[in-house]
């Protein structure tokens, strides 16, 4: 009787828990199961982000860094991240610097289409091109603790641009950009002279006057003015006793210098700003005691788009394409496959 009672309860056990068992095993496998495929999509959907464009004919750039006089073969996207990351602060919204990637990617393929070095496409001076700097030097330059997170949204900000170029009647624009405006950018002719570009226009930016950018002050001596305006013009002569003798005659729509008087000579706003070490040529003219004071508002040349000034916008809520079509009129944004 003993025997029956372990055989009936050891038939119980194989009857009612073992399946019991294998269902739980099922259940945990599916779900293991489920697990493995949402990471499998997960991984998938990380690859789809992170996949390189085909930028076909303009995926590697000869680069000339003009202090060696050598030139580089570099991807278009890796030489971006170092103009971006020398052109523009990194601590500017997001918006500001994606609208800075599509720009940079602009003004190089520009270079690309028109030529200006004889072996490159474009050179690492800011005075003749578009600045460039180094990876290294630039996490150097910045603080030990923002230095990861820094370089990685340059790089977000330039692929998540990828490709996109501004163009204007099909062909990629001549992407100029500057510091601040000091409120209103200006035309090229009024720098560079020629035709200029329709889609470069006096625009209006609201915001910039909150930058360092904004306002400088230069006071020259006497002898400093004469000095620095007779490194171009030797027979130089002021009468400081008459107020005419120093003078602005004529101003552009932006508000500019566009001739100024000083003593025998009529100078334009950009030589003035060139030879007194202006940081633009939006300046008044004043007094003191024996100083003549520049009061300057704005830094650069002041054509296309104000970086301060796309910081500004982002700071409202714009999008970088908001920000392009702010500063270039008459643009698209397209992809530079298309071209």
């Amino acid at each position: 009787m003993r025997k029956f009672f372990v055989y009936l309860f050891a038939f119980l056990m194989i009857f009612f828990l073992l399946p019991a068992l294998l269902t739980n095993r099922g259940e945990v496998s599916a779900s293991v199961k489920e697990e493995n495929t949402s990471k499998e999509d997960n991984l998938e959907q990380e690859n789809t982000n992170t996949e390189e464009y085909d930028y076909k004919q303009y995926g590697i750039i000869k680069l000339l860094h003009k202090s060696t006089n050598e030139t580089e073969e570099v991807p278009l996207d890796t030489y971006l991240c170092n103009v971006v990351s020398a052109e523009m602060p990194a601590d500017y919204e997001k918006e500001a610097l994606k609208a800075q990637a599509i720009v940079a990617r602009t003004y190089t393929i520009y270079k690309i289409q028109n030529k200006k070095h004889e072996n490159a496409d474009i050179c690492d001076d800011s005075s003749c091109c578009q600045a460039w700097v180094s990876k290294e030097t630039r996490l150097s330059r910045w603080d030990e603790d923002k230095r990861e997170s820094n370089w990685k949204k340059i790089e977000e900000c330039v692929n998540e641009t990828k490709g996109k170029i501004i163009t204007y009647e099909g062909k990629p624009i001549n992407a100029f950009f500057h510091a601040n405006s000091g409120g209103k950018t200006e035309i090229p002719v009024n720098v560079w002279g020629g035709t200029g570009y329709p889609y470069l226009q006096v625009v209006e930016t609201a915001g910039e006057e909150g930058y360092d950018q904004y306002e400088s002050e230069v006071s020259l001596t006497k002898e400093e003015l004469i000095d620095k305006l007779e490194t171009k013009y030797s027979d130089i002569s002021i009468d400081f006793n008459n107020q005419d003798d120093i003078k602005i005659l004529e101003y552009t729509n932006s508000g500019r210098v566009k001739t100024v008087k000083f003593g025998n000579h009529n100078l334009s706003g950009v030589e003035a700003r060139t030879l007194l070490g202006l940081r633009s040529t939006n300046f008044e003219i004043s007094r003191d005691g024996d100083n003549i004071k520049f009061a300057v508002k704005g830094y650069g040349h002041g054509v296309g788009m104000s970086q301060t000034g796309a910081d500004s916008l982002a700071k409202e809520g714009k999008n970088c394409f908001d920000i392009i079509n702010h500063f270039y009129i008459g643009v698209q944004i397209t992809d530079v496959n298309s071209l």
